[in-house]
């Protein structure tokens, strides 16, 4: 249902972009590993017309593929460095399309005894203190980019046998983490997904550090004469489209018993 362009085939995607008909998605693991573009891809092409090519890597992976003109639109959760990215002028358009939450997931054991703790900080400093097993993505997404802020707010910069970089996507790193009786920071949406599979539980969850929003961004056509405008600006109206935003407002709410994403096009 979904197309899905492996990462190994990105260097050759900038001498063989696809034609007309094809609209490149560069975006988030966590769109793509809650299940959230198998959901609405196959409305967005019949709708459309266009078929969707997706690119799920982190956050910081897809910008980079906006400033090589690799994409043509971006759905990613990292708001400092779209600001960034919008600064330099590598996007035409970024706006608002959902949020959920990020939380602190590990062994039901609970080794450095954060369950219910309301400071993810605090929660992430007994992490450290008692080198319990950390496993980060490491890969410049915006998950790894939030794990970095906690790090910083928590004055403390992780290293050593306890903490762990996968340079991988959100679902890899969480079966990295529930394998070897870990923590991890995972966007709600992803854990809820694959969590009949893992040996994790939520341990802290509900500070307001741990909020994550998602927005759409167009990459600038002006720069990159090969870049689809026209499906880039279809895609992006299609998910803020009413319609689309429904579909977000309760997927997950059968399997799961509640809403993955909140849809915030109407904000």
């Amino acid at each position: 249902m979904r197309h899905l362009i492996p990462v190994l085939g990105l260097l050759a995607l900038g001498a063989c972009k696809p034609k007309t008909g094809d609209v490149i998605l560069a975006t988030t693991t966590s769109t793509y590993d809650s299940g959230l573009l198998d959901e609405i891809t196959p409305a967005f092409e019949k709708d459309s017309g266009y078929t969707l090519k997706t690119i799920a890597v982190g956050s910081g992976q897809a910008m980079a593929m906006g400033r090589r003109g690799e994409a043509d639109v971006l759905l990613v959760h990292s708001p400092a460095a779209e600001e960034e990215f919008m600064r330099e002028g590598f996007g035409s358009r970024r706006r608002l399309v959902m949020h959920n939450d990020f939380v602190l997931v590990g062994p039901a054991s609970d080794p450095a005894e954060v369950r219910g703790m309301s400071s993810i900080a605090k929660a992430f400093h007994a992490l450290a203190s008692k080198e319990a097993l950390f496993v980060s993505r490491g890969d410049d997404s915006g998950t790894h980019a939030k794990e970095r802020s906690i790090w910083s707010k928590a004055d403390l910069a992780p290293s050593g046998r306890w903490y762990i970089e996968t340079g991988l996507g959100m679902g890899t790193t969480l079966q990295v983490a529930s394998e070897k009786e870990g923590h991890t920071l995972s966007d709600r949406g992803t854990f809820l997904s694959l969590k009949k599979n893992l040996h994790l539980d939520i341990l802290v969850e509900g500070d307001v550090l741990l909020h994550n929003v998602y927005h759409v961004i167009e990459v600038d056509a002006g720069r990159f004469p090969d870049v689809n405008a026209k499906g880039a600006r279809a895609f992006a109206d299609f998910i803020l489209s009413a319609g689309a935003q429904e579909t977000i407002r309760t997927f997950g709410t059968k399997e799961h018993g509640q809403p993955l994403f909140t849809p915030d096009a109407e904000r």
